[in-house]
């Protein structure tokens, strides 16, 4: 899903418009924002967690080169998934991965036959 997707959706389940649900959509990412350049973090209860994770100074190599070169340490943004998002998307595998393995006969069909890279 991209952002005009979810705004069509957000605006759809709330009754509201596009323009009114991409206000919204873009007032969160701005306060996510500043939070986390403030050093703070933001929960949403059975959602989730955003909050900035520090990235130690480390080697790495030129691919081409194959030469040493240093990266330095930087923060990034993180996500962790709350319980109930977490709870739901596995639920949601599981199922899956048993109707596959229906499909296939393999009681273990695995994760690898749910990622389709094509």
């Amino acid at each position: 899903m991209n952002k005009a997707e979810l705004i069509a959706k957000v605006a759809d389940d709330a009754g509201i418009t596009k323009t009114q649900a991409n206000a919204s959509l873009d007032s969160f990412v701005e306060a996510v924002t500043k939070t986390l350049k403030g050093g703070g973090k933001v929960t949403l209860v059975g959602f989730g967690t955003f909050s900035v994770s520090k990235r130690a100074a480390r080697n790495g190599r030129n691919p081409q080169t194959g030469a040493v070169i240093k990266i330095k340490a930087k923060k990034v943004a993180k996500f962790k998934a709350g319980k109930e998002l977490s709870a739901n998307y596995r639920s949601v595998l599981t199922d899956e991965l048993a109707q596959r393995s229906s499909v296939t006969g393999h009681a273990n069909a695995g994760i690898g036959a749910f990622c389709n890279f094509g």
